[in-house]
C-alpha cells in the first residue's frame, strides 16, 4: 500500500478526532449561549449545513486545482473556524459562534473526500483497501476525539475554550501532514472532454446503487445516533453511561474498515451492501428489547456496523460509475445527496425521539433500510427482462 494511503488515513483520523470532539461540546455551548433552550443545538445544525454547502464546490475545485491544494484549502477553513469559535467564546458571541461552526463544516465536507484520493493514490486491486484504511482511521478518533473533550474542557479560565484551541492544533497537524504526502494533479486524477448531462450521471445502474446504499446507511445510523443521548437521558442513564455507548458506537463504525475492503473484494460490494442493511435493521430490532445499558450498546455497535458496511462499499462502487471527465461532478452530486440527507436526519432526530420514542422510531427505520435491496431487487429483474 503507498505511503501516501497511510497520511491520509492520518488525515482523516484527525478530521474525525475534530468531529467527535465537536459532537461533545457543541449543544453544551449552544445551551450556554443562546438566547433560549430552542436555539441550543443550531451549532450542530450549522456544522452540518457548512458541510453540505461544501460538497458541490469541493469536487469541483479539487477538479480544477488538485487534491493537495483542495486539502489545503479545507483545512485552512476548519481552522479560520477553529479560531472564530475561541473570539466566539472569549467574547459569549452566539451568531459568531454559530459561523464557526459553519466554516468548521465546510472544512469537515471538503475532508470527506479523503477516501476518494485514496483511490486515486492506490492500484486498482488495493482500491478497496485504501478506502478501508483511510476510512480506518476514525478508530483513533474514536478514542481520542473523547479523551480530548474532556481534557481541554475546562483549560483556561472560559469553558471549552481549551476544546477549540485542541481543534486548531488538529487541522494545523493535518496541514503539516499534507506538506510531505504526494498527491497526483487534477491533470491525471480528472479527465478533460465533455462529460455526460448530469441527469444521464444520475440515473445509470451503478450510481443509483452506490448513492442509496449510502444515503440510507449515513441517514439511518445520523437519525439513530443523534436520538441516542436524548433517549439515554429520557431513561436515566448517566452522562458517562452515553458517552461511552457513543465512542463504542464509533469504534463499530470505523474498525471494520481494515476488513471491508477484502470482503468486497472477494465476495462483491453489492453483497457486502446487503449484510449492511441487515445489520440496520438487526440494530432497529435490538433496540425494541427496552431501554437499558445493555440494549442501548449493543444497538449502537450494531449500528455502526451497518454503517460501515454500506458506506465503505458504495464509495468503492460509485468509483465505478463514472468516466474520469465525470468524476467531479459525479462525485459532487454524491457527497450532496449523501450528507444532505446526514443534515436532515440531524435535525429531525430531537423531534422524532421525543414525539415517537426510542422504540417506535427505530420500528420506522426498518423499511428505511432496506430502500437498497430494494433498489437492487429491481435492478436484477430489469436485467432479467432484458436478457
Amino acid at each position: 500500500m503507498p505511503l501516501t494511503v497511510s497520511l491520509l488515513s492520518l488525515c482523516q483520523a484527525l478530521l474525525v478526532t475534530g468531529s467527535v470532539l465537536l459532537i461533545a461540546v457543541s449543544p453544551l455551548i449552544g445551551a450556554s449561549l443562546a438566547p433560549s433552550a430552542s436555539w441550543s443545538t443550531a451549532p450542530v445544525a450549522t456544522q452540518w449545513l457548512g458541510l453540505m454547502c461544501a460538497t458541490i464546490p469541493a469536487s469541483l475545485i479539487m477538479a480544477k486545482l488538485g487534491r493537495k491544494r483542495g486539502f489545503f484549502l479545507g483545512n485552512l477553513v476548519g481552522l479560520i473556524g477553529a479560531v472564530v469559535a475561541v473570539q466566539a467564546l472569549i467574547g459569549e458571541h452566539f451568531g459568531l459562534f454559530l459561523l464557526a461552526t459553519w466554516l468548521i463544516g465546510i472544512g469537515i465536507g471538503f475532508g470527506q473526500l479523503y477516501r476518494f484520493a485514496a483511490v486515486e493514490a492506490a492500484p486498482v486491486n488495493l482500491r478497496d483497501r485504501a478506502i478501508g484504511l483511510v476510512m480506518g482511521g476514525g478508530v483513533l478518533a474514536a478514542f481520542a476525539g473523547p479523551w480530548l473533550s474532556r481534557v481541554s474542557r475546562e483549560l483556561g479560565d472560559v469553558p471549552f475554550l481549551g476544546s477549540f484551541v485542541g481543534l486548531a492544533a488538529l487541522y494545523a497537524l493535518a496541514l503539516l501532514v499534507l506538506t510531505i504526502t504526494r498527491l497526483p494533479p487534477a491533470s491525471r486524477t480528472h479527465g478533460e472532454g465533455t462529460g455526460l448531462p448530469l441527469r444521464k450521471i444520475l440515473s445509470q445502474p451503478g450510481f443509483i446503487v452506490a448513492v442509496s446504499a449510502a444515503m440510507v446507511g449515513y441517514g439511518v445510523m445520523n437519525l439513530a445516533m443523534t436520538a441516542t443521548p436524548l433517549a439515554m437521558a429520557g431513561a436515566g442513564h448517566h452522562f458517562n453511561h452515553v458517552s461511552m455507548t457513543i465512542q463504542w458506537h464509533v469504534v463499530a463504525m470505523f474498525l471494520p474498515s481494515f476488513f471491508t475492503g477484502h470482503l468486497a473484494t472477494r465476495f462483491g460490494a453489492k453483497q457486502v451492501i446487503v449484510a449492511g442493511c441487515l445489520l440496520l435493521v438487526a440494530s432497529a430490532l435490538v433496540a425494541q428489547w427496552g431501554v437499558g445499558l445493555a440494549g442501548f450498546n449493543v444497538a449502537l455497535i450494531l449500528l455502526g456496523l451497518g454503517w460501515n458496511f454500506t458506506f465503505l462499499p458504495a464509495t468503492g462502487l460509485l468509483t465505478e460509475s463514472y468516466r474520469p471527465e465525470d468524476k467531479a461532478r459525479t462525485q459532487a452530486a454524491n457527497e450532496f445527496l449523501v450528507f444532505g440527507t446526514a443534515a436532515i436526519t440531524a435535525l429531525l432526530a430531537g423531534p422524532l425521539v421525543s414525539g415517537l420514542g426510542w422504540a417506535t422510531l427505530n420500528l420506522v427505520l426498518i423499511p428505511i433500510a432496506l430502500i437498497p435491496l430494494a433498489v437492487l431487487v429491481w435492478q436484477y429483474r430489469i436485467r432479467l427482462a432484458n436478457a
